[in-house]
Parts: structure tokens; C-alpha cells; sequence
């Protein structure tokens, strides 16, 4: 992975390529062709789609991403990623959505068919949901937040069949997390032998949005660099 390198970020539910501006930038001045797409709904109809829709939507963008490249994800994300893993030479996952059998350990929760979370949108809800982010984050964070697809977060949490990437592979934890306990993520990387980023973040998404974000971006980089003179 020396030379020219792409990457690829995949972001959560309810978000989009924004989520990923701090990352973007760092990976860019270290390098990297970045993209990082917003997954489309199918048709536009959001609740219409499926987890499949939005896994070859990251296959697609993926296989147009020169070599080696790598495959960043959080969240949501972070799952979809996996089902794209062996067309990538690195994964980097953050916070991700556990896969089958972690899923089980995650807390209980159901979705509508259309999970309003632009209609229903706060700032206070956002500064809540980001208590590391600057207040320029925040509000940028409450005016891009989008509705998603319940039933991509229905089948997300009854479990997805995943394999361990053959590929080199980081998982970022936050040091505390509502959404996706750490404990899972940390059980999964022992499992899989993967290497674990440790983070002081106290939220979800407060690697990509946090005050911390560009540190913990800059870290991934340098992992990246030592994978690929060991590899």
C-alpha cells in the first residue's frame, strides 16, 4: 500500500459522506485518493431498501477504486464494508455493527419502515447525540442528518453473515458507546485477530465528528502505513 492509494468511506445510518470531511482531509494530505459516496436509497423510495441495495452500492464503488485501496466504515457502515472486504487490501472499521454471532449482544431495538431522523430532527437532539463536537459540527451534523431505511436496520440486527477479511484489518473503539457497546467490538477483533484503536472518544460517532476526530484519523494512517511494511 506505498504510492498512490485510494480509500473508500462508507458511513452510518441516518448520515452520509459528510460524516467523513475530518477523515477525508487527513487521509488526503497523507496521500490518498479519497471517495466517500452517500448510499442511495433504491428508487428513492427509502423504505423499499434492502441491506443488499446498499452492499452493492459499496461493491460498485469499491471495484472503481484503483489498487490497493482500502475500505473504511462506521456503524453501519462498518458492516456493509465487510461484505465488500476481499476487494480491499486494508479494512478499517469504526464502531461498526457487529455481524453474526456478535449481533446477539447488541441491545434490543426496533424500526419503523422510515426512521425519521431528518423529520424529526433537534439541534439539542444533536448535541446530545455529539457532545465532542464544536458547535460548527453540531449544527452541520442537525442540517445533513437524513431519514433511513428500517429495514436495512431490522436486517442488520437480526444478524449478517460475515467472514474474517483476509486482509489486514483496524477496529476503532470508543471508549464509550450507547449504540455499539465497545465490549462487542473488542470480542470481534480478538476473534479475528485484528488490531484494536482504543480510543478516549465517549460517543458513537465522535471519531469522525468529535474534537479528537482528526487524531484518531491521523492514527488509522499510521497503521495503515505500518500494515503495509509488514504485509
Amino acid at each position: 500500500m506505498t504510492g498512490t492509494r485510494a480509500a473508500l468511506f462508507v458511513h452510518g445510518a441516518g448520515g452520509g459522506g459528510w460524516e467523513w470531511n475530518v477523515w477525508r482531509g487527513v487521509f488526503e494530505a497523507a496521500g490518498f485518493q479519497v471517495a466517500a459516496p452517500d448510499l442511495m436509497p433504491v428508487r428513492g423510495d427509502v423504505a423499499a431498501t434492502h441491506i443488499e441495495d446498499y452492499q452493492a452500492q459499496v461493491r460498485a464503488a469499491l471495484a472503481a477504486l484503483p489498487r490497493p485501496r482500502v475500505l473504511v466504515g462506521a456503524s453501519l457502515g462498518g458492516l456493509l464494508v465487510l461484505d465488500a472486504a476481499e476487494g480491499a487490501d486494508a479494512v478499517v472499521l469504526v464502531n461498526p455493527l457487529p455481524p453474526a454471532p456478535w449481533h446477539v449482544d447488541m441491545p434490543a431495538r426496533d424500526w419503523p419502515d422510515v426512521v425519521p431522523w431528518r423529520r424529526d430532527a433537534r439541534l439539542s437532539g444533536t448535541r446530545t447525540a455529539l457532545p465532542e463536537a464544536d458547535d460548527a459540527t453540531t449544527l452541520y451534523a442537525f442540517r445533513h442528518w437524513r431519514d433511513e431505511s428500517g429495514a436495512v436496520l431490522r436486517e442488520a440486527r437480526r444478524g449478517v453473515a460475515a467472514e474474517r477479511p483476509a486482509c489486514p484489518m483496524l477496529c476503532v473503539a470508543s471508549a464509550q458507546d450507547d449504540d455499539v457497546p465497545p465490549a462487542i467490538t473488542r470480542a470481534m477483533a480478538e476473534a479475528w485477530g485484528a488490531e484494536v484503536l482504543q480510543t478516549v472518544s465517549g460517543s458513537h460517532v465522535g471519531p469522525l465528528l468529535g474534537r479528537e476526530a482528526a487524531c484518531i484519523a491521523a492514527q488509522a494512517v499510521e497503521w495503515l502505513n505500518r500494515a503495509a511494511k509488514t504485509g
